[in-house]
């Protein structure tokens, strides 16, 4: 499945959430990398929010949590084809349906260039 969305600025929490060790600990061992603590926000049209929804009902990946945390279900993913990474869908967030969060090693915004507005394509094996 492809997505393609666009690069929004996200409201900052993630960086405290993927600091968590007990988070990163999980990424490493079941996505093969730690992700740096943040996520890149994307919007994606609202005429993919039934596939989306789909996606995320059936996704059995999961990231469980420490006390007081949520879990995290993930999705192994690609953005714009060559960025392993995934899109992480938190049990508590405050994002609407239209916004998908993922995550990689880097901070991409740094290492790619990305900014609010850029189109991005993600690719999912289902």
């Amino acid at each position: 499945m492809e997505i393609t969305g666009t690069v929004t600025t996200g409201l900052g929490k993630a960086a405290y959430f993927l600091g968590q060790d007990f988070y990163k600990n999980q990424f490493m061992e079941k996505c093969g990398f730690t992700p740096f603590p943040g996520t890149l926000n994307i919007i994606v049209d609202e005429g993919k929010l039934e596939d989306i929804q789909l996606m995320k009902n059936s996704c059995n990946n999961v990231i469980q949590p420490d006390e007081g945390f949520g879990a995290v279900k993930y999705i192994k993913a690609y953005l714009n084809e060559d960025i392993a990474g995934a899109i992480v869908f938190p049990a508590k967030t405050t994002h609407e349906e239209h916004y998908l969060e993922f995550i990689a090693k880097y901070k991409l915004r740094d290492k790619y260039g990305f900014e609010d507005g850029d189109e991005v394509k993600l690719t999912i094996d289902l």
